[in-house]
């Protein structure tokens, strides 16, 4: 791509999302629904002026590691914990029940091969969590008590998620299972995220240490953002597959080494309020980025929206898509069944983690191309639909 080129794609990203955001916004739809139209718009699916390469990947990663570095520093970490419990149990049924109803419908219900149907029941476990955080913020509902379980619930849901499709990409290569490099791959991760926590407030003792004694102006968005880029090159080299190393850095390592980040820094308001400061318009420029590149993803060019058969697995699918997700939600107490659908709602979006398990099953040739459209039209309902639900059940507030 000529540079120049990429400037006015940049700009066009930049200032669609804006604008289309504002729009939503004065209608009363939630802002980043039109981001992601902004995305179906400048795509292939529409006007077809811009495609995803890797420059936009990479910002578009950085955009969602940013999102999570400010939930992970405004999160309430005694909360945190507080829903540990219930946070567990909220992604373990968000990711068993969604993969054994995907892979027992495709293989037993349509028949199909049982590589398919692992990649279509995987694609089915996945959250997209930057969707459900980004609407709890637009409301201002992210330090609610629910807010608390869906984060911790996503945290564990993606750690899952890595670990999962580790399983599937050595299954679908090597057609076999590959117990050890599955369990190598946990042990690092696993290992990582305990470490994580003990070196991020080490981290941040040493930015406190050195604040104001610099005579360069500009220390503390460079010092975070070169923290945050760190990190997400440590978790690249956990284990993890070469093609899932950006998904691991921006999904699930970035929360939980900022979280404990968070808590410590939140002992010196002053300095806290100076990163919240300094950080938040380069979040706010960023952030929109991602949302966009998911809708640049929503290739509705590839769905042959004429065929029987199609309707027929995307609406079964769409609808274990949803219950599956949703029902986990009812296993935990909360005050009323109102909150536990609330949960359930935030849990729904798959979006751009969707897609990452769909385009794997097609790079690899085991996804044909019916039924990686027919996984796209269920990743886009799963992820234009549950920010409306979830403005509606946030209009009387929940704690």
């Amino acid at each position: 791509m000529v540079i120049h080129d990429f400037f006015l794609t940049l700009f066009l990203i930049l200032i669609v999302a804006r604008i289309l955001g504002e729009v939503f916004a004065r209608f009363g739809v939630p802002s980043v629904l039109g981001e992601l139209f902004a995305g179906v718009l400048l795509g292939s699916s529409i006007l077809g002026l811009v495609e995803p390469n890797e420059v936009l990947k990479i910002l578009a990663e950085i955009g969602i590691i940013l999102l999570l570095f400010e939930v992970g520093l405004e999160t309430d970490f005694d909360r945190l914990k507080d829903a540990g419990k219930k946070s567990m149990i909220v992604a373990i049924l968000g990711v068993v029940l969604p993969f054994a109803f995907g892979l027992l419908t495709a293989y037993y219900l349509f028949g199909l091969a049982f590589d398919i149907s692992l990649f279509v029941g995987g694609t089915l476990t996945a959250t997209s969590i930057g969707i459900t955080l980004r609407v709890l913020k637009d409301i201002h509902m992210e330090n609610t008590n629910i807010a608390q379980i869906v984060i911790g619930a996503a945290v564990i849901d993606d750690i899952i998620g890595i670990i999962l499709l580790v399983f599937i990409y050595d299954y679908s290569i090597a057609k076999e299972v590959s117990f050890d490099h599955t369990l190598s791959v946990t042990g690092m991760i696993v290992g990582f995220l305990i470490l994580a926590p003990i070196l991020a407030k080490a981290l941040s003792y040493l930015i406190h240490k050195f604040h104001g004694k610099n005579l360069v102006s500009g220390y503390m968005p460079t010092i975070i953002i070169s923290l945050i880029l760190l990190f997400a090159y440590l978790s690249h080299l956990v284990g993890a597959p070469a093609i899932l190393g950006s998904f691991a850095a921006g999904i699930a390592l970035s929360r939980r080494f900022f979280l404990p980040f968070g808590a410590f820094l939140s002992t010196n308001e002053k300095l806290l309020d100076e990163v919240k400061t300094s950080m938040t318009p380069i979040i706010q420029m960023f952030t929109p980025i991602f949302f966009v590149m998911v809708g640049l993803s929503l290739d509705l060019s590839v769905i042959n929206f004429s065929s029987s058969s199609f309707w027929v697995m995307s609406l079964a699918f769409i609808f274990i898509a949803f219950f599956s997700k949703f029902i986990g939600a009812f296993f935990i107490f909360q005050k009323s069944i109102r909150n536990n659908a609330i949960i359930g709602v935030s849990m729904i979006p798959r979006g751009e983690v969707g897609l990452i398990f769909a385009e794997m099953g097609r790079i690899n040739g085991v996804l044909p191309n019916d039924i990686y459209a027919m996984l796209i039209f269920v990743i886009i309902i799963t992820t234009v639909v549950p920010p409306f639900l979830l403005k509606k059940y946030f209009k009387v507030e929940c704690v």
